[in-house]
């Protein structure tokens, strides 16, 4: 960016208003100087008077009503029709690098391996989400999410027992078991049925669980819909998702409420950066 950029209308502009205010205040204030130093007569003083001190009743200075009028003008200006709207923006120019830099990443990295984007994914994971994951993603004795369970169908049971904050849909928060009125002795079959017949995951090892976990899962159908895919107008999370890299980068997206506190959505990642976390995140659940 040139910083003396005379072609720029709105640049210049900017510049003789700013060359003008100082010209215009150096010559009422050096006029205020020399009144000063005159010898004043008697004068009107205000009812006002603090500590024996008067104040004259004196008319504003026409130099500096027309200076505070000229102020306010120019200040409209700069606002609708300047730099902040109109022009050029620090915020608007580094929004704009990134967009292209991402762009460009993107196209780099859209064509990597599965192993290659598990990979990124470990070492944007152990730089952005370590420090409450914990570099082993165990969530350091239950300070965030265990994500060594996340996607599997041990965390479906841990969410049914525990409940979830959510991730920021307008459904809100899932009770806990006791709360939503499912026993402790179905939780497993709930977890199997999902696992097996809606989630990503596709497989349990309770399958004789399933069949009982189905008619219990209709507790779960009045907010997730019969179906999984988080009920009329998503309001709740897909669970069809759960156990893929696609939830991952849905909690990405929205951010997840948690029981210690509340993590943002990571709008700094572009799209591969997302999907290769979600895709080392789900590592460390399968099989589990």
């Amino acid at each position: 960016m040139q910083w003396l950029n005379l072609k720029d209308n709105t640049n210049l502009l900017s510049l003789i208003g700013a060359v003008l205010i100082v010209l215009i205040t150096l010559i009422i204030v050096s006029r205020m100087f020399r009144k000063m130093k005159e010898k004043k007569g008697e004068a009107e003083l205000s009812e006002h008077e603090w500590d024996g001190i008067g104040e004259y009743k004196n008319p504003i200075p026409l130099g500096w009503a027309i200076v505070f009028c000229l102020t306010i003008v120019w200040a409209i200006w700069y606002f609708l029709w300047g730099y902040p709207l109109k022009s050029f923006s620090s915020i608007g120019q580094y929004n704009e690098e990134v967009q292209a830099y991402n762009s460009k990443f993107e196209k780099k990295f859209k064509n990597l391996s599965a192993d290659d984007k598990k990979d990124m994914g470990e070492n944007i994971f152990l730089v952005q989400c370590s420090a409450c994951h914990g570099i082993t993603a165990d969530g350091i004795n239950g300070k965030a999410q265990n994500l060594n369970i996340w996607g599997s169908e041990e965390g479906i049971i841990n969410t049914i027992v525990h409940g979830s904050k959510g991730m920021n849909y307008e459904g809100g928060e899932m009770p806990d078991a006791s709360v939503l009125g499912i026993a402790k002795e179905d939780i497993p079959a709930v977890a199997a049925y999902v696992a097996q017949e809606i989630s990503a995951i596709k497989k349990t090892k309770n399958e004789k669980l399933v069949a009982r976990g189905k008619e219990v899962y209709e507790t779960c159908a009045a907010c997730h819909g019969a179906d999984g895919k988080g009920g009329e107008g998503g309001m709740f999370p897909d669970l069809t998702k759960y156990g893929s890299a696609e939830f991952v980068v849905d909690v990405l997206n929205r951010g997840k409420k948690g029981f210690i506190g509340t993590m943002p959505a990571f709008s700094t990642l572009n799209n591969v950066q997302k999907e290769a976390v979600g895709e080392y995140v789900i590592s460390l659940s399968r099989g589990k």
